[in-house]
């Protein structure tokens, strides 16, 4: 009998904004234990939430962004359970009026080999609603240590459809959905910070059944990666259960990494658990079509519909665009290059290869990747040193040494060029006296290249290039060298 998985995924993401989700205190990752609280977060009594407007924006551009359902009023609802990172033994949320329904996130599957664009369908969505975040617990040998400074931030939790059925369907679909959030500044989504976080519910059926098995929640999935593992031993176990004939409880079960195992923590809890009432400090909350059409123009362009453009706009190979794509950042500054200096595979070749080698160059030391914009390489720089190569004042070998020496220092490549005396040797003359010398000091590929093994004139090309420093223009260099020998 074959077995097939059904995962569904709620992903929780913090949004970007200065204040939390009802009170005007500050949040950021990092600051001393509850020093980030005010009166509203630790629910003094007489306190009153307000709505931050900001966050209200970013959650309906999340929608937005993956076609959702955007509604036209949602409210607010008290989710109930007491526990220590709650401080008051609630939490604002929304239940049966969600800000966006529906939707879909577009991913792509591991193709037949990693230069070549793989399969790509799309997820679907259930929904997208904004909450409030809880506090953090530090546990120890004997005792729990509670911070509050996270809680009361902003959170949105995005509901998956049980529409995954592989753990590879599972790392695309959070690739994704990270990618687009960080490009349109809706969150940081690093997970070691705990911006981004999720659940995978998982059960497994006989193949051709439409009823879902017993679904269990993992937790503790602290990466994309983690995730992914979680989700791939899940599957593996309920399949052995229901081969040997084992019940699958449903349940909670925490994910150990070290392990690589999943181990059951409780019960799984049921929506009616939380006691969920509508909050009567809050008001509706109204969008208009106006503001959505607003929201809207304020999007980044999808990644994948970008990767596309700039395979068929530029011709442009999937590897180079896998690269530059998914990086607001980067393809803004590829963009800008090209249109400076018009040859887009040559800015793409710079900025994929040459610009993030030298940009990753500290990790090794453990440092973090500059971005782009910390380089000394400037859009207008890159596209000047194209145009030199292209008006081949300096060929492609030196052009690469010139790059280094722009990224290292910030220099312009012909403030270096005319600096270091780099440009192309166009003495006709002593050019032509050069190969001569070449030819007759390699009399071997001079007769393989005679016999019709014309390739042999790479080893001439070489040797010109390397006694003139790469200044020779390549092209010339082939014409004289094939004059010289058919002559």
């Amino acid at each position: 009998m074959e077995y097939e998985a059904v995962i569904g995924l709620e992903v929780h993401a913090q949004l970007k904004t200065h204040s939390k989700m009802f009170t005007r205190v500050a949040y950021a990752y990092g600051e001393p234990p509850n020093t980030l609280t005010d009166p509203v977060v630790l629910a003094l009594p007489g306190t009153l939430p307000v709505m931050n407007a900001e966050a209200i924006r970013k959650t309906v551009k999340v929608g937005l962004m993956f076609g959702c359902e955007i509604a036209a009023e949602c409210k607010w609802d008290r989710k109930n359970y007491f526990y220590p990172d709650n401080p008051k033994n609630y939490q604002i949320s929304q239940y049966d009026q969600p800000m966006c329904k529906g939707g879909g996130v577009e991913i792509e599957l591991p193709g037949p080999s990693r230069n070549v664009m793989g399969p790509h369908r799309v997820v679907q969505l259930t929904r997208i609603h904004l909450e409030e975040d809880v506090g953090k617990l530090t546990h120890f040998s004997n005792d729990s240590l509670v911070d509050y400074n996270r809680a009361g931030a902003p959170l949105i939790e995005i509901v998956s459809e049980p529409d995954m059925h592989t753990p590879e369907e599972v790392f695309a679909y959070l690739t994704a959905l990270r990618t687009q959030m960080v490009n349109a500044d809706i969150s940081d989504c690093d997970m070691e910070k705990g911006q981004l976080r999720c659940d995978a519910n998982v059960s497994v059926r006989l193949k051709g059944e439409t009823k879902l098995g017993t679904k269990v929640e993992l937790k503790n999935l602290n990466s994309i990666s983690g995730v992914k593992n979680g989700v791939e031993y899940e599957i593996k176990r309920q399949i052995q259960c229901l081969k040997t004939g084992e019940r699958i409880s449903q349940e909670t079960r925490r994910w150990d990494a070290q392990a690589g195992v999943t181990q059951s923590m409780r019960s799984k809890e049921q929506a009616h658990d939380y006691r969920y009432f509508p909050d009567p400090d809050l008001m509706p909350v109204r969008v208009t079509e106006e503001q959505k059409t607003k929201l809207t123009a304020e999007l980044p362009e999808a990644f994948f519909d970008k990767q596309r453009r700039y395979m068929e706009k530029w011709n442009l190979a999937y590897t180079i665009t896998s690269v530059i794509c998914p990086d607001r950042e980067l393809s803004e500054y590829f963009e800008t290059a090209v249109a400076l200096c018009g040859n887009a595979l040559a800015v793409a070749n710079y900025v994929a290869n040459d610009l993030l080698r030298e940009l990753s160059a500290g990790a090794e030391h453990g440092e973090s990747p500059l971005t782009v914009n910390q380089g000394k390489i400037t859009p207008q720089m890159l596209a000047g040193l194209v145009k030199l190569v292209d008006g081949g004042v300096i060929s492609k070998q030196i052009a690469k040494d010139v790059f280094l020496k722009m990224f290292a220092i910030g220099d312009t490549a012909e403030a270096i060029v005319d600096r270091e005396g780099l440009r192309t040797q166009s003495d006709a003359g002593e050019l032509e006296k050069i190969c001569r010398e070449i030819i007759a000091a390699n009399p071997k590929p001079v007769e393989q290249y005679k016999a019709g093994k014309l390739n042999a004139i790479n080893a001439l090309k070489g040797q010109v290039m390397k006694q003139t420093k790469g200044q020779a223009n390549p092209q010339t260099v082939d014409e004289v060298l094939k004059k010289l020998m058919e002559g």
